[in-house]
């Protein structure tokens, strides 16, 4: 598995790591004891980058990992966790005071004093603008509460904000076959500026496991039922924001160009983790199975596959399937 520079940390994460929302039974339900072993799953192919948030299953994502992590030797695994959305998502909310109940509660289920990476959960554009919002973070790591921040985003111009801040390790944006944009100037700056880039939504919530049909349903407690316009939330953090019949054949089309044993997920997790700009994909499992492929894809970096012509073909699909309703919105 290939390490990568965390920014300027000293730390190394991997160019595959592991999601977690699923572990928070936000997916479905993931027992505990499944939950840890797709932890040491990950863990034992080479992933060393957790990333969670205080919202996923209301902490119960945190506290596994907490506790898995307690178990083994795991000095070399970077804990990336995210705040401010246990509030109503208003500026108001973000301010040092809630910064602090946050992540107080979020190193008692982390069971550790300073937290190695936090991350802005999605905030309004107005939190990111704010100066005092990363006056705030840079005095909670002078004060060891947190090692380093990131912050998690929706839009570009989110994200192009974000990097303006002198103190960022990372961003965290979703970027797969369904969402090229960050290509046009995100991943560039990113890359002048050192700040380490996570790519979040890699398989488009599913969609690019390839395994869905048009008729293909979810459990009811599952976002891919409930948020497929934005019910629930950002409507682009399910299935990318791609109507789900419109990805089935677009995905169709993809699968039809990968050679004999390469498959889609792998194929699409190699691709995004090429691409230069991107320090680490972080795809969620719910299966040691999952976990275990996930990890493997990294060893198509090393060779066998022809990235640039997969990329030419995912290029061409998305702008003549998605680009003109999926481009302008994020």
């Amino acid at each position: 598995m290939q390490q990568r520079p965390l920014s300027r940390t000293g730390r190394q994460v991997s160019a595959i790591g592991l999601g977690t929302w699923q572990l928070g039974a936000d997916w479905g339900d993931v027992s505990e004891d499944d939950a840890r072993a797709v932890l040491a799953a990950s863990a034992d192919a080479g992933v060393t980058l957790f990333d969670t948030a205080d919202v996923y299953g209301d902490g119960r994502s945190e506290q596994i990992i907490g506790k898995f992590l307690k178990g083994r030797d795991a000095d070399d695994i970077t804990v990336a966790t995210k705040m401010g959305r246990r509030e109503d998502q208003v500026p108001e909310n973000y301010v040092m005071e809630n910064f602090r109940v946050w992540l107080d509660r979020s190193r008692r289920l982390l069971d550790t004093e300073t937290l190695d990476l936090v991350q802005l959960h999605c905030p309004p554009s107005a939190v990111i603008d704010d100066d005092a919002t990363w006056d705030a973070l840079d005095q909670l790591v002078s004060e060891g509460v947190i090692a380093a921040y990131g912050a998690s985003v929706e839009t570009m111009d989110q994200a192009l904000s974000a990097l303006r801040r002198p103190n960022l390790t990372n961003l965290q944006i979703i970027f797969n076959p369904f969402r090229l944009k960050p290509l046009d100037e995100v991943l560039p700056l990113a890359a002048e500026k050192n700040v380490a880039v996570f790519a979040r939504v890699p398989l488009a919530s599913g969609l690019l496991s390839g395994k869905y049909t048009r008729s293909t349903t979810f459990d009811e407690n599952d976002h891919r039922t409930y948020n497929r316009n934005g019910e629930a939330f950002d409507k682009g953090e399910t299935f990318s924001g791609v109507p789900f019949d419109e990805g089935v054949a677009a995905v169709d089309e993809l699968k039809a160009s990968l050679p004999e044993g390469v498959t889609l997920p792998a194929a699409t997790l190699a691709w995004i983790a090429s691409r230069e700009g991107i320090t680490s994909v972080i795809p969620g499992a719910r299966s040691t199975d999952q976990a275990a492929s996930n990890a493997r894809a990294a060893d198509l970096l090393d060779g066998g596959f022809d990235v640039e012509a997969f990329d030419a073909l995912v290029r061409e699909v998305y702008d003549r399937r998605l680009r003109a309703e999926i481009h302008p919105q994020w």
